[in-house]
């Protein structure tokens, strides 16, 4: 085993970071000066390395681009008042990243690698995380077969990498949404839990045929009957019913169990509001608009944060919603973000300090 301790640095003979406008961070196009970069081989981990951030050399052969093995998370980190670097709950997100990589037959990365390596590359980086209202620092831990071979099987050699992308909103407005009822994300059975590069590739058709039709993303259903709601987008989804907070259930499988999915089931507790996770159907939430009990529906996931929705569109019905009547989620994401940047007490744990 590779001990961080060991990790050799190499650091940039001069930073891209000055040319960097701070006010103009659109999310997932600027990338910090360093990289952490490991080497799997001969079934264990060689290396641990953090360099400047580069193009990779790769053969045109290797198996990640032929057969798809590769995965990969989503994490970000804040600068507090003080200058503190904080991470936001990236133990959670090492323990996905390496239930990913089993059920895709890669090696599990150890946390000496992904969580150490990962506070070494923030600290060595940390004047590039971003202090605007709905900034942050965006983490971006992958790993991908590299075996020279084509050939179908798991390879026997992968590369894990961490970069950085100092980044604002993902979604800077409300979204409108159309169910899907044609393709289908994912199945039970399937790597629908996982986060691999895959599922998002299967899900690019659909999304450009709603944004056709003037919608930005879509709401999946299942792959049966088109009537079991899944995920939004790239996130999950809640429904505000009454005073209850309904996402669906992830005992199929076939839905990320997001971070901060989990987070916001947290403080909507907090909030006084009822949660359930279980199966929901287009039908019922028809119903719940139609009778005026569906007060507001939002998306939740790392890059989104909370995503406001304004429109849902199913066949030939609309559900419109008044973002200034909205309350839940609102108050949601200020108290996130409160946590986040050091406003209010962390009394979970959430924060980690680099």
């Amino acid at each position: 085993m590779v001990e961080t301790t060991n990790i050799n640095v190499t650091k940039v003979a001069k930073s891209k970071l000055k040319d960097l406008d701070f006010s103009n961070l659109p999310f997932g196009k600027h990338f910090t000066d360093h990289m952490l970069v490991a080497t799997y081989a001969n079934g264990g981990w060689q290396s641990v390395e953090i360099r400047p951030y580069e193009a990779l050399s790769l053969q045109p052969s290797i198996v990640a681009i032929h057969y798809g093995q590769a995965i990969f998370e989503g994490i970000k980190a804040y600068r507090y008042e003080n200058g503190e670097a904080q991470i936001f709950r990236p133990y959670d997100n090492y323990k996905r990243f390496n239930i990913s990589a089993e059920r895709m037959c890669m090696p599990t990365v150890p946390q000496e690698i992904f969580i150490e390596g990962m506070k070494q590359l923030i600290e060595l980086d940390k004047e590039w995380i971003p202090t605007e209202a709905d900034h942050s620092l965006y983490i971006r831990p992958f790993m991908f077969a590299t075996d020279e071979i084509i050939g179908v099987k798991p390879s026997e050699n992968y590369l894990f990498i961490i970069i950085l992308s100092p980044t604002g909103p993902y979604y800077a407005a409300p979204m409108k949404i159309l169910v899907e009822e044609t393709y289908t994300r994912a199945a039970p059975g399937g790597v629908g839990f996982a986060k691999n590069a895959g599922n998002y590739a299967a899900s690019l058709l659909a999304t450009q045929l709603a944004k056709q039709k003037g919608y930005d993303q879509i709401l999946w259903t299942d792959a049966f009957e088109h009537k079991w709601l899944q995920e939004v987008g790239t996130m999950n989804v809640f429904f505000i019913i009454g005073n209850t907070a309904v996402t669906p259930s992830l005992e199929e499988g076939t839905i990320l169990a997001g971070v901060t999915r989990d987070t916001t089931i947290t403080v909507l507790k907090e909030m006084g509001l009822t949660v359930e996770e279980r199966k929901i159907s287009i039908d019922e939430l028809v119903d719940a608009y139609d009778a005026g009990t569906l007060k507001e529906v939002f998306g939740t996931g790392t890059a989104a944060t909370i995503s406001l929705i304004e429109k849902l569109k199913y066949q030939e019905k609309v559900l419109t919603f008044d973002l200034d009547k909205l309350t839940v989620a609102p108050e949601l994401k200020n108290r996130l973000d409160d946590i986040r940047t050091g406003k209010s007490p962390d009394t979970h744990g959430w924060m980690i300090s680099v």
